[in-house]
């Protein structure tokens, strides 16, 4: 058996005795089906969030208790056919079955995890794998290799020949030519 809340909303024009007659039709169903009340507990009126057939407002009524699974289907379905319910949400509130039943379950999600991509190492040890920056030396020979490797990245960066005046001269006549025509 499981554990079960039933939010019942009703409409808010039904007097007090066919309220009442709702909520025990439901829960003679329970009953009929096998099922055991725990507790139902009566709301009151209040405001929904949209309109539903209607109506902007509805008794509300919370009912817990214990059913077979099998059962629950034919329980909504009787209150499908309602028309004093409104709105009806059925969810489990607790499972009793053994733990034993989750762990084929977690097993199954591990032997997929399997197949994924490994994730990426934590920065810590990319840092140590990557290789070390160039140090300026005590010798004069060295560091002048690296002067001429500045040199050449500043002559990359400040290539005079992007810069042509041509470009210039031939965007102007277009430009002529669309203000004239």
């Amino acid at each position: 058996m499981r554990r079960y809340e039933l939010m019942l909303l009703l409409r808010p024009d039904l007097e007090d005795d066919k309220l009442q007659a709702a909520v025990e039709e439901v829960t003679r169903a329970v009953v009929n089906a096998g099922g055991s009340l725990s507790k139902v507990s009566p709301w009151g009126k209040r405001r929904l969030a949209y309109d539903i057939k209607h109506h902007r407002e509805a008794s509300y009524f919370l009912i817990h208790f214990d059913i077979e699974p099998e059962q629950v289907r034919e329980i909504e379905r009787g209150m499908l056919i309602s028309e004093e319910i409104l709105r009806h949400l059925v969810t489990v509130l607790e499972d009793r079955g053994p733990a034993d039943e989750l762990a084929p379950a977690a097993a199954a999600r591990a032997t997929d995890d399997d197949d994924a991509v490994e994730p990426a190492p934590p920065a810590a040890l990319d840092a140590a794998a990557a290789p070390t920056p160039a140090v300026a030396t005590a010798d004069p020979s060295e560091d002048a290799d690296l002067v001429e490797a500045s040199d050449v990245e500043a002559s990359v960066v400040t290539d005079p020949s992007n810069d042509t005046p041509d470009d210039e001269a031939d965007a102007a006549p277009a430009d002529d030519e669309r203000a004239e025509g």
